[in-house]
């Protein structure tokens, strides 16, 4: 029942900024982590930012400076500032949250249907 539905990606110059969001939504308790993904043409997927429901946060060296993480825990919403964008930047962005349906449960990874971005001049 659980969906993350993202938004904002693009196609971007270098140098310039996106902000992608994704909001979980369905039968959802709580939520611990959010964070993003990417995956690039021929790359493995790799973690770019997460944050935790208390605020904590891990970014990717390559993304440090750059990128900035942030979440809504009233609209189950998380969001990813990106400045100083690079070609190198340029993957599919999946959104991950950490979700309990219940409870006692565990929590559970969901991912986003990802969201192409692209840097290109």
């Amino acid at each position: 029942q659980v969906q993350l539905v993202e938004s904002g990606g693009g196609l971007v110059q270098p140098g310039g900024s996106l902000r992608l969001s994704c909001a979980a939504s369905g039968s959802i308790f709580s939520i611990y982590a959010m964070g993003w993904y990417r995956q690039a043409p021929g790359k493995q997927r790799e973690l770019v930012a997460a944050i935790t429901s208390g605020g904590s946060t891990n970014y990717a060296d390559s993304v440090k400076g750059r990128f900035t993480i942030s979440r809504d825990n009233a609209k189950n919403t998380v969001y990813l500032q990106m400045n100083s964008l690079k070609p190198e930047d340029t993957a599919v962005y999946y959104c991950n949250a950490d979700i309990a349906i219940a409870t006692m449960s565990h929590y559970y990874d969901y991912w986003g249907q990802g969201t192409q971005v692209t840097v290109s001049s």
